[in-house]
């Protein structure tokens, strides 16, 4: 475990196939390792922090990822299409946004593939909400936009770790994924072992929290109370003021209702099968003041992960572990393209 301390006009998409030909010869570097047990410490550096922007910045492409059950799916391509592919799979009420500060820096020398998962940001909602279905739909976004056999790193927050988990049993990510990254995540007891409402464990903890998380209720707009509530149950208390208005713009613009109804699917969440199936080198982070998913779900997963390749805690910062620690999230994703990623054919 490494242990660091406290960092401070587009077209209308088409549906589109799979892309262009061929598998592509491996990059070169050293295997990473280190086990989840082997703790060490180091000061993050400025690069950790990452840039205070904010933008999103415009897609290369967008398209249309069509789902096993007819679902159009916003897919946004950003920086050069020969370049090493990486895929980022957003959490429950958030959208490609959430990714920005690694689109922005990884999209300069990597192909990078966000979308939007049901219900979320330019994807439409769905009768269908369940583990299937987002694996069904991680799915189709990696045929609608990588060659047969070609190689991506995959990187997914909160619910988008979830995916992973769900798909990896998949022969189409088993095909694909050439390693992958679990930001903030959790496989099962999400409800019970929250620690969003500051009452001691049990039944009554996780009644409570399951009507909180779970509640019909309006966000409202952005307010500065707003922002105080989204903080405390989603980041660190050093988080700066831009990244807490930039979490709390994302989240609130989530429909009430496809987050009331992803909350159900988050409450009976059981992807411990998923855990095992993850088969790829896979790196673990969390910050350990994370409410919603707190460390011990990443140390289970470390823990039980066929090829963990390193578990990182962040001291002091919450969930949104992308948005609070931007460059480190898109250090570890270079690692892991540099260390088992594929190049495209010719590049």
């Amino acid at each position: 475990m490494t242990s660091l301390t406290d960092p401070s006009g587009t077209s209308a998409p088409e549906p589109v196939g799979k892309a262009g030909p061929g598998p592509l010869p491996a990059t070169t570097g050293a295997p990473t390792t280190g086990a989840a047990t082997a703790p060490t410490t180091g000061a993050v550096t400025g690069a950790a922090t990452g840039s205070a922007d904010a933008t999103v910045p415009a897609p290369t492409r967008e398209l249309i990822a069509v789902s096993a059950d007819g679902t159009r799916l916003h897919v946004e391509v950003h920086g050069p299409e020969a370049a090493p592919a990486v895929v980022l799979a957003h959490g429950w009420t958030c959208s490609t946004a959430f990714w920005a500060g690694q689109i922005r820096d990884l999209a300069v020398d990597h192909r990078v593939i966000a979308y939007d998962q049901r219900g979320h940001g330019r994807t439409r909602p769905s009768p269908v909400c369940s583990t299937d279905a987002l694996a069904d739909d991680l799915v189709a976004v990696l045929d609608a936009t990588l060659a047969p056999g070609e190689k991506a790193v995959i990187a997914g927050h909160s619910m988008g770790g979830m995916t992973v988990l769900a798909a990896a049993g998949r022969d189409a990510f088993q095909e694909h994924a050439a390693a992958v990254l679990l930001c903030s995540t959790g496989a099962s007891q999400l409800v019970a072992e929250s620690t969003v409402l500051p009452l001691p464990p049990g039944r009554l903890r996780t009644w409570l929290t399951r009507h909180v998380l779970g509640s019909r209720a309006p966000l409202g707009p952005v307010t500065p109370i707003a922002r105080r509530i989204l903080k405390y149950a989603t980041m660190g208390a050093g988080s700066a003021p831009h990244m807490v208005d930039a979490c709390a713009r994302i989240v609130h613009a989530c429909p009430r209702k496809v987050r009331h109804t992803w909350s159900h699917v988050l409450n009976l969440l059981d992807l411990e099968h998923g855990v095992q199936a993850l088969r790829v080198p896979t790196a673990v982070i969390v910050g350990t003041g994370d409410r919603l998913t707190p460390p011990v779900h990443a140390r289970r997963i470390a823990a039980a992960l066929p090829h963990c390749v390193g578990l990182t805690e962040l001291p002091g910062l919450g969930h949104m572990t992308p948005v609070e620690a931007p460059g480190l999230v898109t250090g570890r994703i270079r690692e892991l393209v540099t260390t088992y990623a594929q190049l495209k054919e010719g590049a």
